[in-house]
């Protein structure tokens, strides 16, 4: 399998490498036998020049030379905040990315793009009409940019045809585990173990939801009463009579924002609790659960399961 990792100037170094060094190592561990599954990775870039976010220089082929590649990687670009992955994607480099990904996906290759390269992914035009996934704590700026593509930026990696998007920051490494999987499961089995990496379906625990709120004010003031009244049922109209604003305009800025319902975003708020009561706390399930506006245990379980794709005795281990 061909691939060509794009490198575009101020690459996050530790995404660039976590790619790199995935598949040299599924390389080095499939061995002659396994020739089938080994992969030609080569980098290139869309300039002579390319330096990492760190000050590092990267040897890089021109993008337009070579065989045609059966796959392109786009690492992120190394921008922590809105503002300046804004700047970043105004970049002359950057629309040229977007024209050379759109003729390489034409020619029949894939692409996958992580954390913030998803938004070079975006600006391109190809996923609009698809799902995909993002850096969490960037999510609102995503939705906001590109309303014709459909987020879930809960999931690690979404597959939308011959498109993929990783989450945040280290999920290069889960995207690199997941190019190696769709070519040999066990090799990839075997990758997981030499690099201690863990399967992670989901970033939704990563995710600190009052992060996102201050996308916006009314969403910041809803979140503040929500955490006020996390143990209370949940009131649309009190939520909107709190906030300030009609339950129908409260309802459209929790979406434009968050991609959720207020009710959606509650749960996430008693998730985050609860979480932090099962690694800080000896409360059984139930009493947790009470604590955090659920009747019994149960419902309590099913909701973290869903929403972290974790059980009780994962995340309590993780205290």
């Amino acid at each position: 399998m061909r691939i060509q990792v794009l490198v575009l100037d101020g690459v996050f170094d530790i995404g660039l490498a976590a790619v790199l060094d995935t598949l040299a190592t599924a390389n080095d561990l499939a061995g002659d036998g396994r020739s089938a599954s080994r992969f030609v990775v080569e980098r290139v870039g869309l300039r002579r020049r390319v330096q990492t976010q760190q000050g590092l220089i990267v040897p890089v082929e021109p993008a337009g030379l070579g065989r045609a590649p059966d796959l392109v990687v786009v690492p992120a670009l190394g921008c922590k905040t809105p503002e300046t992955l804004t700047a970043a994607l105004a970049r002359r480099d950057v629309a040229e990315a977007g024209a050379w990904l759109r003729h390489r996906a034409k020619a029949g290759a894939r692409v996958a793009a992580a954390c913030t390269a998803t938004f070079v992914l975006a600006e391109s035009g190809l996923l609009d009409g698809r799902v995909a996934t993002t850096t969490w704590w960037l999510a609102p700026l995503f939705r906001q940019r590109y309303p014709k593509v459909e987020l879930d930026d809960s999931r690690m990696i979404v597959e939308a045809g011959r498109f993929a998007s990783a989450g945040a920051a280290l999920a290069h490494l889960d995207l690199a585990l997941w190019l190696v999987r769709r070519r040999s499961p066990a090799l990839a089995a075997l990758t997981a173990r030499y690099l201690i990496l863990d399967s992670r379906s989901s970033q939704a625990s990563y995710a600190i939801p009052d992060h996102l709120a201050h996308a916006d004010p009314a969403v910041e003031r809803f979140e503040k009463w929500a955490r006020r009244h996390l143990v209370d049922r949940f009131s649309l109209e009190e939520a909107a009579r709190a906030v300030g604003t009609s339950e129908r305009t409260l309802a459209r800025r929790l979406h434009r924002v968050l991609g959720k319902t207020p009710l959606e975003y509650v749960q996430d708020l008693r998730v985050e609790r609860a979480v932090h009561l099962l690694q800080t706390s000896d409360g059984t399930v139930d009493e947790i659960a009470a604590e955090v506006g659920y009747g019994d245990g149960v419902t309590l379980r099913t909701l973290l399961r869903r929403k972290t794709g974790r059980g009780v005795r994962e995340l309590r281990v993780r205290n």
